[in-house]
């Protein structure tokens, strides 16, 4: 197994629907060979929870994570997005889990259970940063070799894993396609539309934006917004957003939150160990594991025409699909789809 201590090495930084309904390609392997722990199927949304929250020490943090599916099984790393939380997974795990596969969905850094085990670390929320996170926990969890699928936030880790080291992604599932952060080229202006939708990108650069986040009552309207504005054909109930504003209350999460939107316009600095991994990232290097890009019709931040932005980035064996009428929100907008994705990405 590679280390996240031979992981850092190498890059140059420091240690530091139903299940039932999910088809596999013509002539494949299944997971579900491997003895599946049975999926609960309901319909997307209405699921109460996940069982027991799990803790592992891994890298700079405690990471909170929720298990389902047999121990044995392929591996399915989900890895949600902001401002969301595990619970993005709450209908597509088990549909996976149903289909064989070993299902582990974190909280990233400053979200939910998830805890640094210093206080003296530094809340850094570069992506580098983020994107070692996984690779910690995938060797404290002894998993060499996983399928990862993520959006927003997720996609961006995953998708910088699977660059890198691609030996330890087997397959990829990413919503937005090509998310890997290219700090120099958001210096630029986009179009005053497009700018509109990252309204509190720029709020977060600004005293005042951190001072809301801060403040649980402002914390818990704005992200309200977002996921309104962002998700405007997603008919959930509060309940559904209370289950997820629960991780907010994490005591690093303003600041990791604030940290990420600052780091990616160049007003806060990141960690000089990670400079080699930023600098890898900045040539934008090609992800060549099999790939499944998703984009949201709905979405305020798809790009147009249907992926071909990103393209050239996928070298490969890969798929692209439109997902009408879905907002920014995938894996719990549409849980069958992505779930579908997964399996279509782990065979591909």
């Amino acid at each position: 197994m590679i280390s996240r201590r031979s992981f850092g090495k190498a890059l140059g930084v420091g240690a530091g629907a139903a299940a039932a309904g999910l088809t596999v390609p013509h002539g494949t392997a299944t997971a579900a060979a491997v003895p599946a722990a049975p999926a609960t199927v309901t319909a997307p949304g209405t699921a109460a929870a996940f069982g027991p929250i799990k803790q592992i020490r891994a890298g700079v943090l405690d990471v909170g994570y929720a298990e389902l599916g047999p121990a044995h099984g392929p591996v399915v790393i989900c890895l949600h997005g902001w401002p969301y939380d595990i619970h993005s997974y709450l209908d597509v795990a088990p549909l996976l889990a149903g289909q064989g596969y070993r299902v582990i969905v974190p909280y990233l850094r400053g979200h939910g259970t998830t805890r640094f085990l210093s206080d003296r670390t530094f809340r850094n929320a570069q992506q580098s940063a983020i994107a070692l996170d996984v690779i910690a926990l995938m060797d404290a969890l002894k998993i060499h070799r996983a399928v990862l699928a993520g959006f927003d936030w997720g996609s961006r880790t995953a998708d910088i894993v699977a660059a890198l080291l691609p030996d330890r992604c087997k397959a990829l599932v990413s919503v937005s396609g090509y998310l890997v952060t290219d700090r120099e080229a958001n210096l630029k202006p986009l179009a005053p539309r497009a700018e509109l939708a990252w309204w509190y990108q720029y709020y977060f650069a600004t005293e005042r934006g951190r001072l809301a986040m801060e403040d649980k009552t402002l914390r818990h309207d704005l992200t309200r917004l977002v996921w309104d504005t962002v998700s405007p054909t997603w008919d959930f109930d509060d309940a559904t957003f209370e289950r997820t504003a629960a991780a907010f209350d994490n005591p690093d999460y303003a600041a990791i939150v604030v940290h990420n939107y600052r780091w990616r316009l160049s007003l806060a600095d990141g960690e000089r160990r990670y400079d080699g991994l930023e600098k890898r990232l900045a040539a934008r290097p090609v992800i060549p594991v099999p790939t499944v890009t998703l984009d949201a019709e709905r979405d305020p931040f798809t790009a147009p025409g249907g992926g071909a932005a990103y393209r050239d980035r996928f070298t490969g064996p890969y798929e692209h699909r439109t997902l009408p009428g879905i907002g920014h929100n995938v894996p719990q907008e549409a849980p069958a789809a992505f779930a579908q994705a997964v399996v279509d990405a782990d065979h591909l």
